[in-house]
């Protein structure tokens, strides 16, 4: 993909161009996971910086359609919907010209505020409303000076038909693999969870006696790996790579753990009897997920059930796991999808 010529782009000040507010604030403690409709948006990279959904006063709420900047993480998103912000601290962004308020022309501009401002700011010197106003930035302009809001929301139309080809075309490869035939799971067979893990059950932590802090709390949650909120407490810690799985609210979820978490009473906690990588875990969480489906409406996936059950994994002419070739399985996906998000990443020459 070639990279843009922002030889004739215009230089404006970023105030010139949106409406920037400070959103309102509803902290982790004060919300209920999974209650409502609202989503409740963190300073998160992740997930749109989705956490959760829920239920609050409308009053708390931040009015949709807008590009929010987390205030500490300098994370971009666009928020479609109305929202629940975490933090008084975040920014949303609201483009004057209302009638180019479009997810499109958004998106565009995303792109090119990362691009912008990602040198100016970090942790130790976040981005704020005051230090904003002194902030520009470098758009496509017409003829009269103004931003050309029509091609930034062109570009990007472009940009998704290019995308979603190039997604199909993978798929397609993704389905022949690399041997150019369609994987086949005829050959795999049905290990026990049990051989396979010894299966934790989690401990119960009510929000009374919850304090903030910094270690991932895991709870019944579909989104955000799992994390429901970030606590002190830690008593009942589980290690780094492993895999948690909900047997009650949101039953099969399951999120690879890279560092050490207190598991909720809703959750199951996988400790591999054998030497597990990511990427063997990023194989194994799907087939999980699926059967977790089996219990979502007839009976919670709870800890004996989960030890006599089986999942259908590849295994060796001997009937051993086929570990090796999980984790070729997964390089290879992800290097397919690196070369995709370097596309995506060369949309701006700096």
């Amino acid at each position: 993909m070639k990279s843009i010529d922002t030889s004739c782009w215009s230089t404006y000040k970023i105030t010139d161009i949106f409406l920037v507010k400070n959103t309102n604030c509803v902290l982790s403690r004060d919300i209920t996971p999974d209650s409502g409709v609202y989503p409740y948006v963190t300073a998160s990279s992740v997930n749109n910086g989705v956490s959760t959904y829920v239920n609050v006063d409308p009053l708390l709420l931040n009015k949709g359609n807008c590009i929010l900047i987390g205030g500490k993480t300098l994370a971009f998103s666009y928020q479609e919907n109305d929202f629940v912000s975490n933090d008084s601290h975040n920014l949303a962004l609201y483009l004057i010209e209302s009638k180019y308020r479009k997810e499109n022309v958004y998106l565009f501009l995303i792109t090119v505020l990362k691009a912008s401002l990602s040198e100016s700011y970090k942790w130790s010197d976040s981005i704020s409303f005051r230090a904003i106003q002194k902030d520009t930035i470098l758009l496509p302009s017409c003829a009269d000076g103004t931003p050309d809001y029509n091609f930034m929301g062109k570009f990007i139309d472009n940009l998704t038909k290019h995308v979603n080809s190039d997604i199909d075309t993978r798929c397609n490869m993704l389905a022949h693999h690399q041997t150019g035939t369609v994987v086949s799971t005829k050959s795999w067979i049905d290990i026990p969870i049990s051989q396979l893990f010894k299966v934790v059950k989690g401990t119960r932590l009510t929000k009374k006696d919850m304090r903030e802090g910094d270690i991932p709390f895991i709870g019944a949650s579909a989104v955000n790996n799992g994390v429901t909120a970030y606590i002190a407490n830690d008593s009942e810690i589980h290690p780094a790579n492993t895999i948690t799985v909900a047997y009650n609210g949101s039953v099969g979820e399951s999120f690879y753990q890279e560092i050490p978490f207190w598991a909720s009473d809703d959750i199951n906690v996988l400790y591999p009897k054998f030497p597990l990588t990511r990427n063997i875990a990023m194989f194994l969480i799907p087939i999980l997920k699926k059967k977790g489906q089996n219990y979502a409406f007839i009976d919670k996936w709870n800890k004996d059930a989960m030890e006599k059950d089986t999942i259908k994994i590849p295994v060796k002419p001997n009937g051993i796991p086929d570990f090796e070739y999980m984790n070729r399985f997964i390089e290879s996906l992800a290097s397919r999808t690196q070369d995709h998000l370097n596309k995506l990443s060369s949309i701006i020459d700096k």
